[in-house]
């Protein structure tokens, strides 16, 4: 079993702050949702577990298996065994989709992968997000459609499997058919060897990625947890119950 730690994480953006606080502990075998109104910080917690240096952390401690993500850097963090599905994923011209999954992979598990065996591998996950063929011979992400994107994405989580994925935001640009696809091929995923954080704004993708565990993201704090219970109350009410139950005053939040 692995475990993922933050404890009272705090980070700033061009020193306004944004995340005041968080604590959140993620076993292998769960899926945790967090949910929240736009601008509360649900994509500011990603960034920065990932180590993105626009983003400061100025207090907190975050773990993955008792080492210390924030004392490394970016690939180091990946080799640890941490993976962030982006909100935008960018276009690499002239790299092709297949060579850079497989440096990637070459360079987060620390052996080289046989070409035959890793062509094998790809082309069966290819098949299980039902992509197109031609995909592998085509450039990282350029001319991808938004939903070509996102499936690529999980595509890349499929041949790395690390132990915990942050998926943020992969429901959106995706039609009902290719949720229902991602959210099976994550499912499958999810074992005693890995877990993952669920990022959404949305109810539709938990229709297809049954959440563990749900969380209400709220002016850069966790303030609510719970089960599918909380999924379905914001999905009849949306979020203003929790301003009236809490007095938080959405307007006030303005984190990223």
């Amino acid at each position: 079993m692995a475990k993922l730690e933050i404890k009272n994480l705090h980070v700033e953006i061009e020193g306004k702050e944004i995340l005041k606080g968080v604590d959140l502990t993620v076993n292998s075998g769960e899926v945790h949702a967090i949910m929240g109104p736009n601008g509360t910080g649900k994509s500011t917690l990603a960034s920065a577990l990932m180590g993105h240096p626009k983003y400061e952390v100025t207090k907190g401690q975050a773990f993955l298996d008792g080492t210390d993500l924030l004392e490394l850097e970016v690939d180091e963090r990946a080799r640890e065994g941490l993976f962030l599905a982006m909100q935008y994923p960018a276009e690499v011209p002239g790299v092709t989709n297949s060579d850079f999954m497989r440096q990637a992979l070459d360079a987060t598990s620390g052996k080289e992968t046989g070409l035959i065996e890793f062509a094998m591998d790809y082309e069966k996950k290819v098949e299980e997000l039902k992509m197109r063929p031609d995909l592998a011979h085509r450039y990282l992400n350029e001319g991808f459609s938004g939903g070509e994107r996102k499936r690529n994405e999980i595509l890349q989580l499929k041949v790395l499997h690390p132990k915990f994925a942050i998926l943020d935001e992969i429901d959106s640009r995706l039609d009902v058919d290719a949720l229902k696809i991602v959210g099976q091929n994550v499912n499958d995923m999810v074992s005693d060897s890995f877990g993952c954080i669920l990022i959404t704004h949305y109810q539709r993708i938990l229709d297809h990625i049954k959440p563990t565990n749900v969380h209400i993201m709220i002016d850069g704090k966790i303030v609510l947890s719970g089960g599918q219970e909380l999924i379905e109350k914001i999905d009849q009410n949306g979020y203003e119950w929790i301003r009236e139950e809490l007095g938080i005053d959405f307007a006030e939040s303005d984190a990223s």
